[in-house]
């Protein structure tokens, strides 16, 4: 205690106390001191002995302390490649192969791991290729496949992979590599794919595989027309065709989705036109491929509700889904919708194939409703008129069908006239009623003077008109000349003479043949001014016009005529006797 307690206090060294604080004049750098500690570093030491190994204890001692040393340096940097492949060097280098390829492995994966690039994973695959490891190489690409994943592929990598596989004759594996990656890839960065896979197929394909190729090929055309313009509906068309030749419904009734999806922007019908056929494509595809009859009515019907039928609609759609539920022996389902379509848009095509239905179905109490209907929606359509005629005159009801007619003819405006009274008039004929028929030439003739009337009725009486019938036809030629006298319309008045001069060649004698040449007209050439729209004169034409020996107006020009012809044949006569006196 005595000693311990006689010990001095150790003593704390005195801190100099910094009398100028003032930066010195040369200030010392860290990267002065740095250069100065490399630079005693950098003196000269001698080499270590040599060392000669004698035996194998003295060999395993040298070994041991060699890997400690390389192990050492991977431990303080693992991502130094360069301590790897020492490391595996020194083992070749020691005969130490299967030591070598473990290190060479390890640096391999720690260089794809460190350096994640594909050219990595590549080199590291071919090393394995090169030293016979081929399973290995493989592993490696499907190691590296899984790594990238699907959201970071790279064809070159798929590229190189099916290339080892065809190096090992895995045709098969091939295929499976490619069509992985071309499912997988966007389309514009699969170039390269397609032309291996191609070049693939055509050195070891059979005649499926190249066309698998050509397909494959195609859809990607399509995929970028498609992609370029959404509503190029022929583009979609093809690529449907396409995908239906391959038989797999599934994608094929996903592509028509996506089509359908491109609906028109404007409410136009020419806009529409191409678009419909879409879904019209798609119903039959259902229908006929698949046979789902339940997706087919839901296709139909979602087309319907999508037209804007204030705007417009297609008829053709709504007929051909009635006709779809006709093929179920659904009719009241299909009656259903053809009078929903008549009640949202009228049109006549609906109405004549509603109509064509029933009658094909012999329901033609029905059949009568609807023509009923039809006209009272267009009252002035002749052709409805006509059809529904000859329905009575197919069932058999004469007296129908001649009530059909005279309604008809008693409309106050009709499209085509003409072509209703003809058909009633050819109606009389087949029900073998001459005078009818002639009584309704004469009510047609008090509403039009047309010469085309008055011909078929002098061809009628000739054909029609009992044991005499020439001068019956005669009299209508007759009537219908008085009658144009007063027309304007010379050229009318002329068809009408050539026809009754052609009857009288054939059924008159030569004093009624005079009769009608006498009273064919003179062609004349005149002139007349041309007249602008601007009311301007632009000049004079030549045209041809007809005088009627018969027209009193025309007497005086007649007359001037012929004096003329005289006055120009006496001039000609007189110039022949002036050059006789000469000779």
């Amino acid at each position: 205690m005595a000693s311990t307690s006689g010990a001095k206090p150790q003593k704390i060294p005195k801190v100099a106390k910094v009398k100028n604080k003032t930066p010195a004049e040369i200030q010392i750098t860290a990267e002065q001191l740095l250069r100065e500690a490399k630079e005693r570093d950098l003196e000269i030491l001698p080499p270590p002995p040599k060392q000669k190994i004698s035996d194998p204890e003295e060999l395993a001692e040298y070994q041991i302390r060699k890997r400690k040393g390389f192990e050492d340096n991977i431990r303080k940097n693992r991502s130094v490649i360069s301590n790897w492949i020492k490391y595996a060097q020194w083992e070749e280098s020691q005969k130490e192969i299967q030591r070598g390829m473990v290190e060479s492995e390890a640096s391999g994966d720690t260089l794809v791991m460190v350096h994640p690039d594909v050219k990595h994973w590549i080199k590291y695959a071919r090393f394995e290729e090169q030293n016979g490891y081929i399973s290995n190489a493989r592993r490696v690409y499907e190691r590296a496949v899984e790594f990238f994943g699907e959201e970071y592929m790279d064809e070159k990598l798929f590229v190189a992979f099916a290339k080892f596989e065809e190096n090992q004759r895995e045709h098969d594996r091939v295929r499976v590599i490619y069509k992985y990656a071309l499912d997988h890839i966007p389309k514009d960065k699969a170039q390269e794919l397609f032309k291996n896979y191609t070049i693939h197929e055509k050195k070891y394909g059979d005649r499926a595989g190249i066309e698998d190729v050509i397909v494959s090929k195609r859809k990607y055309q399509y995929e970028e027309q498609i992609k370029e313009n959404p509503l190029n509906y022929d583009a979609w068309f093809d690529y449907l065709r396409l995908m239906e030749s391959e038989g797999n419904v599934d994608a094929t009734r996903e592509t028509y989705e996506r089509a359908i999806a491109n609906v028109p922007l404007s409410k136009e019908k020419r806009y529409w036109r191409r678009y419909i056929y879409l879904w019209v494509n798609y119903a039959l595809f259902e229908e006929l491929e698949t046979g789902d009859a339940g997706r087919t009515r839901e296709v139909y019907r979602a087309c319907l509700r999508l037209l804007p039928h204030k705007s417009f609609t297609f008829a053709k759609l709504w007929l051909w889904a009635a006709y779809f539920e006709v093929r179920q022996k659904d009719l009241a389902a299909a009656r259903k919708l053809l009078g929903t379509a008549i009640g949202l848009c009228p049109k006549d095509k609906l109405f004549r194939g509603y109509i064509d239905l029933e009658i094909q179905l012999r329901e033609f109490d029905r059949c009568r409703i609807l023509y009923q209907k039809f006209l009272e929606f267009a009252p002035e359509n002749c052709t409805t008129w006509m059809k529904f005629a000859e329905l009575e005159t197919i069932l058999g009801d004469v007296e129908r069908a001649r009530a059909v007619y005279e309604i008809a003819i008693g409309q106050p405006r009709l499209d085509m006239p003409e072509v209703i009274w003809k058909s009633y008039i050819d109606f009389e004929i087949e029900q073998e009623e001459p005078q009818r028929a002639a009584h309704l030439y004469e009510r047609l003739l008090e509403r039009t003077q047309h010469v085309k009337v008055w011909i078929s009725f002098a061809h009628f009486q000739l054909n029609y008109g009992g044991e005499d019938p020439v001068p019956l036809a005669r009299t209508v030629y007759e009537r219908a000349n008085k009658q144009l006298r007063t027309s304007e319309e010379k050229e009318e008045r002329l068809m009408l003479l050539e026809s009754w001069s052609e009857f009288e060649a054939h059924h008159g004698d030569e004093q009624s043949q005079e009769a009608v040449a006498k009273q064919m007209p003179k062609k004349v050439k005149k002139r007349r001014k041309i007249v602008g729209e601007d009311g301007t004169e632009a000049g004079w034409e030549e045209y041809f016009d007809y005088i009627f020996p018969t027209d009193e107006a025309a007497k005086p020009h007649l007359k001037l005529l012929e004096i003329a012809k005289k006055w120009k044949k006496q001039q000609q006569t007189e110039d022949d006797q002036g050059e006789e006196g000469q000779e």
